[in-house]
């Protein structure tokens, strides 16, 4: 079948699935509020606050067609560049389902991720809304998702954990590498997704090996499957047979607490002791709004940024380094310099070691720019908010489009050039650079996932040179390598 017949058939069935999906969550603005924008098609006043320029496009489906079309070529922000040139940086659409203001403007994205609950709250698909729960930390406002977030952003930047994940990534790194053939492909996505998970899963509920490890991570991939089903609940869905996998999943959480407990009740144990991962640290918090079924939950929704997002950066950065000799030569080099030196004085590697590296922290950066492993965030209006000029309407959605502001000439020169040293004097706190969203939401373990990726390249340069075959990058629904990124390895 040929690709226009294809996209055809898809569309077509896009629009049943939307049509489906307006029937069950009537995720439309209201008549009001869209009558409201399209009167103020340009401006409310001539020298006042702005209503986005824009369109609704077709009636149910709105634009989701032409988006996911883009979304899923060469040059997904084609979408995006077509409406800015268009009606400016920031517009009107509607996508999936949902009357939506997007944004490719660096300020008005900084703004709106930095707003508090009361101008904006998280917004996701009902899909994803069913699948974490209404207490998923994802979900959650005010002083619960403040306490939660705090104790495990805190958690997750402590020296403490860091020396463990040197050490988790060490173990797992060579005992996945000292296996690797020459005589046939390494496919590097699998390989960094294996290493993630379980350094992962024991930072958060100290699962480490054998069956256990095994049972969680087979409910994961059911469970994740879901996040882009469509919404529909009964047996024999992707949505039931994801919710089933989570709760087996949550009960499995629930017993490793359960018996955190019994043990700490034997030993006698008192407030001082260490913890050991995150839900040790949770279950310390006298907050009687921190049960222990929330706490689970929240364990199995705190996989998702490290199923994906570290592996993808990981994988991205071989890309990257593999398609630009002169970057692979220097970050290879000062890898090399800290391998020897520590050698020569007989020290380990320490977490601070691997982040000092410059070379190698510059292209963890500019792989965060290009590949954009977070393309988009969504939030909802909670009332009429102006930024900038714009006003954003209450009810409507808002999608601080991320990519198009990091690939955006106006910001960056040569934008789509992988360039590293871009960085030597380019200062990473702008508004411009935002790869792990922003402001409250901020996301946790953004540290670790330099950590990770540090050490995996660390290992891969000083053990190996490689060729890597040619490859695509799918940047829609998840962002992720078409064929795996094989690659072909010779030991050093």
């Amino acid at each position: 079948m040929d690709t226009s017949s294809s996209l055809l058939l898809f569309s077509f069935f896009f629009f049943i699935i939307i049509v489906i999906f307006k029937k069950i969550n009537g995720l439309r603005s209201s008549p009001a509020t869209k009558k409201k924008l399209n009167d103020h098609h340009v401006i409310s006043h001539s020298h006042g606050p702005k209503y986005p320029q824009g369109s609704l496009g077709w009636p149910v489906i709105g634009e989701t067609i032409e988006f996911i079309s883009s979304a899923y070529s060469d040059h997904p922000e084609s979408f995006m560049d077509k409406r800015r040139v268009m009606y400016g940086r920031v517009f009107k659409s509607h996508i999936f389902g949902t009357a939506t203001i997007v944004s490719t403007d660096a300020e008005v994205n900084r703004a709106v991720l930095q707003s508090d609950s009361t101008a904006f709250v998280p917004f996701y698909p009902k899909t994803v809304r069913e699948l974490m729960g209404k207490s998923s930390i994802l979900l959650i406002n005010g002083s619960l998702h403040r306490r939660f977030h705090g104790l495990v952003g805190s958690f997750l930047k402590s020296p403490l954990l860091k020396a463990q994940i040197v050490r988790d990534m060490h173990k797992f790194l060579s005992e996945s590498m000292d296996l690797w053939s020459e005589d046939q492909p390494v496919l590097l996505q699998d390989v960094s997704k294996t290493v993630a998970f379980k350094v992962l899963a024991k930072a958060l509920i100290s699962v480490e090996k054998g069956e256990e490890l095994e049972e969680l991570k087979k409910e994961f991939e059911n469970f994740i499957s879901g996040l882009m089903s469509l919404p529909i609940n009964f047996p024999g869905t992707q949505l039931h047979r994801s919710l089933q996998a989570k709760k087996n999943m949550v009960k499995q959480v629930e017993r490793i607490i359960e018996g955190k407990i019994r043990r700490a009740e034997n030993r006698e144990e008192d407030g001082t002791v260490i913890a050991k991962d995150v839900v040790d640290v949770l279950l310390k918090d006298s907050s009687e709004y921190l049960t222990h079924n929330l706490i689970a939950n929240n364990m199995i929704d705190m996989m998702i940024p490290g199923h994906d997002s570290v592996p993808v950066l990981i994988t991205l950065a071989v890309k990257f380094l593999s398609d630009s000799p002169a970057a692979l030569d220097l970050l290879t080099e000062e890898n090399m310099k800290l391998k020897s030196l520590k050698e020569l004085t007989g020290e380990p590697l320490y977490w601070n070691d691997y982040l000092s590296l410059p070379f190698t922290q510059k292209v963890i950066t500019e792989t965060l720019r290009m590949g954009n492993v977070i393309i988009g965030v969504m939030r909802k209006a909670m009332k009429d908010v102006e930024i900038k000029g714009y006003v954003i309407p209450k009810g409507w959605c808002f999608l601080a489009y991320l990519r198009s502001v990091h690939l955006d000439k106006l910001y960056y020169e040569s934008p789509y050039k992988f360039n590293p040293w871009r960085w030597q004097e380019r200062d990473m706190n702008t508004s411009s650079f935002s790869p792990f969203g922003g402001g409250q939401r901020l996301c946790p373990g953004l540290d670790l996932a330099r950590l990770e990726a540090s050490i995996f390249l660390h290992h891969l340069v000083t053990r190996f040179r490689w060729i890597a075959e040619e490859d695509t990058i799918i940047n829609f629904p998840t962002v992720h390598m078409k064929n795996k990124l094989p690659i072909w390895i010779k030991r050093i």
